[in-house]
């Protein structure tokens, strides 16, 4: 398992999609708990994250484009060297909206949307682990998979292909649960439900008041305490777990 004893190296955690939201937070989170953190996305490293102060490594990948997903994951082993790694979290993902913002169906999703919803949402965090496997099982890492409520139910803002893209990454965090638990890497899963970011849609605030018990949104802090749970050696017999964050949403 990672250590977080202050006397050893710093354990190190790769995420991606880090530049906002949940993904921010989560990365701060691991800063703040001793972690060496390093930052996969599209965008260039943020100047924005003045909390970072130079310590967080920040490598440029377009999830949509394999070859620059194994790109990108070859510059993390050289950077890595013969450390290891000690968790990874595929946060990234992409939601696609209608022209005019709203849901969108099954019906109205072209094959082209549909496809690339997959590759970054699904396909990638698959080819991260595939490429990543070796520098996590040299530590006895842990892979967090951010899925979503929408992956287990119709939801009237996430469209098809987003809740059919999360539903598959449940899947695929059971399998890689159940291959890799011999070798010491765990695989688990979060599952968010409506979380306090910039990017909530408009009826949030009704739908929460209907249909969370608990009668408020999430915070991406309180996300990010999770995945960095499932990360620790605080849940070292947790693995193929999908843990619900929803305000009892799901019920």
């Amino acid at each position: 398992m990672p250590q977080t004893d202050p006397t050893d190296p710093k354990p190190i955690v790769a995420v991606t999609g880090a530049s906002r939201g949940i993904g921010h937070a989560i990365v701060k989170d691991f800063h703040r708990a001793g972690w060496e953190v390093f930052t996969l996305a599209r965008t260039p490293f943020s100047a924005v994250c003045p909390w970072a102060e130079g310590i967080v490594k920040h490598i440029e990948v377009d999830l949509s484009d394999a070859g620059s997903i194994d790109r990108a994951c070859e510059t993390l082993r050289d950077r890595l060297g013969d450390r290891g790694l000690g968790a990874l979290v595929n946060n990234a993902g992409i939601s696609p909206k209608t022209e005019a913002g709203g849901r969108l169906s099954a019906q109205e999703t072209t094959l082209d949307v549909f496809s690339r919803v997959q590759m970054v949402n699904l396909m990638a965090p698959l080819m991260l682990c595939q490429n990543l496997l070796e520098p996590l099982r040299k530590n006895g890492g842990a892979i967090v998979n951010v899925t979503s409520i929408a992956g287990t139910q119709v939801h009237p803002f996430a469209g098809a292909a987003y809740a059919v893209s999360k539903a598959g990454l449940s899947a695929l965090t059971r399998e890689l649960a159940f291959e890799l638990a011999e070798s010491g890497v765990r695989v688990n899963a979060i599952s968010p439900g409506e979380i306090a970011t910039s990017i909530l849609s408009p009826g949030t605030d009704r739908l929460v008041e209907q249909e969370v018990p608990m009668k408020r949104l999430g915070s991406p802090d309180e996300v990010a305490e999770v995945v960095l749970f499932l990360c620790s050696q605080k849940s070292s017999y947790v693995n193929g777990a999908e843990i619900p964050i929803n305000g009892g949403q799901h019920l």
